[in-house]
C-alpha cells in the first residue's frame, strides 16, 4: 500500500465514525471526503471539527461530490449507513481505480460477508443487503478489507462530530488470511492514535459485534430505551437473549460461532451505561435504519440454513413495520 505518508485516503460517508477517523489519519496520509449537501458546504465553510477530549481540532481537507475530482486513491474508507451502500457503490469504484483498497467501516452484515467461508453457507450472496448484487458487480470482495468499529462517536450537525468512546478497529481481508495491506493499514492507524488490531478471519469479529447489536440496537428504536433500561428490564433482556441463541445457532454452520453465553454479552453490554445505541440516534435525527444489515441478514441466513428464527423474525418484523409507518407518516405529511 505505499509509504504511509503518502497514502491517499478517501472517506467515503465522513458523519461520526467516517469524520472521526478523517480527523485522526489527517497528518499520517493525504484525505479527502466524498461528500454532498449540508456535509460538503460544512466542511467547505468551517472545516472538519473534531472535539475529543475536551478539545476542539479543525482539520481541512479537499471535499467533492465528484470521485473523479477526486482522483484515484490508495485507500477508501466506507462509513455510510448500510441503506446509502448502493448508491455510493458507483462512485467507490471510481475512486478505488485499478489498484485501491476499501476498508468497510459499518455496522452488520457486508454484502460479501460469506465470501471464502466454509460449510453450506460459503458464497452466500445476500439480496437483503445488495439487492440484485449491484455492490458485488463495483466492488470486488478481493479489493475489500473489512472492519469493526468498537467506538462511539455522533455527529450533531454537518462536519461536526463529537467523540464519546473508544478507539478500536480490527480489521481484516475479506477473503481471509494475513496481509501486508493488513499490516500496512494496521500501522498506520496505529500511527494515527487508533487501537487497531488485525484479524485473519474477520467475519468472526463481524458477527460478535452483530450479535450484541442485532438486539439492543433495533429495541433502543422501538422504545426510545438507552442500553442500561434494556438490561434492567426482565423481560426485554430474556427477549434478546433468545435473538441472540437463534444467531449463535447459525454462526456453527459457518464457523463464526463467538463461544459465548448471550449473559457474557450483556455484562459487557450493561457497562457501557445510559449509552444511545447507534440506530436510536438515527431514529432521533430522522435518518433510515439499518435494519437490512443488523436484522434483514440474518433472517435470510437463517431461512437460507433452515435454522429456526422466531425470536428475531418477531424483532425483525416490528422494527421494519415502525420504520415503515413512520416513512409512510412523512409521505403523507
Amino acid at each position: 500500500m505505499g509509504e504511509t505518508v503518502a497514502m491517499k485516503v478517501c472517506i467515503v460517508g465522513i458523519g461520526a465514525v467516517g469524520g472521526w477517523l478523517a480527523a485522526m489519519l489527517d497528518g499520517h496520509a493525504e484525505i479527502s471526503a466524498l461528500a454532498r449537501g449540508a456535509t460538503l458546504a460544512a466542511l467547505r465553510e468551517q472545516g472538519l471539527r473534531l472535539d475529543m477530549q475536551g478539545r476542539r481540532r479543525v482539520v481541512s481537507l479537499k471535499a467533492s461530490e465528484d470521485p473523479a475530482e477526486l482522483g484515484e486513491q490508495d485507500l477508501v474508507i466506507v462509513a455510510v449507513k448500510g441503506p446509502s451502500l448502493a448508491t455510493a457503490a458507483p462512485a467507490i469504484r471510481t475512486l478505488i481505480g485499478e489498484r485501491g483498497r476499501v476498508l468497510l467501516a459499518m455496522n452488520g452484515v457486508p454484502w460479501c460477508f460469506f465470501e471464502g467461508l466454509p460449510g453450506k453457507a460459503g458464497g452466500l450472496r445476500l439480496e437483503s443487503v445488495d439487492p440484485g448484487g449491484r455492490i458485488a458487480a463495483l466492488i470486488p470482495t478481493e479489493r475489500v478489507i473489512g472492519g469493526v468499529v468498537h467506538l462511539s462517536c455522533t455527529s450533531p450537525e454537518p462536519g461536526l462530530v463529537r467523540h464519546v468512546m473508544g478507539r478500536r478497529l480490527i480489521v481484516g481481508e475479506m477473503l481471509g488470511g494475513r496481509s501486508d495491506a493488513v499490516d500496512s493499514l494496521a500501522a498506520l492507524l496505529t500511527t494515527a492514535g487508533i487501537e487497531a488490531e488485525t484479524s485473519e478471519r474477520i467475519q468472526r469479529d463481524i458477527w460478535f459485534k452483530l450479535w450484541g447489536n442485532m438486539t439492543t440496537n433495533p429495541i433502543s428504536a422501538l422504545t426510545g430505551a438507552t442500553t442500561d433500561l434494556i438490561m434492567a428490564d426482565d423481560l426485554v433482556r430474556v427477549f434478546a437473549t433468545r435473538v441472540m441463541i437463534e444467531a449463535e445457532e447459525m454462526a456453527t454452520h459457518f464457523g463464526c460461532a463467538t463461544g459465548q453465553t448471550p449473559e457474557d454479552r450483556h455484562v459487557i453490554t450493561r457497562k457501557l451505561g445510559a449509552f444511545k445505541t447507534s440506530m436510536l440516534q438515527d431514529w432521533e435525527a430522522g435518518r433510515p435504519l439499518e435494519l437490512d444489515a443488523l436484522l434483514g441478514a440474518a433472517h435470510e441466513v437463517g431461512r437460507f440454513l433452515k435454522v429456526p428464527t422466531p425470536n428475531l423474525d418477531a424483532l425483525l418484523g416490528l422494527a421494519r413495520l415502525m420504520a415503515s409507518v413512520r416513512e409512510s407518516a412523512r409521505g403523507s405529511a
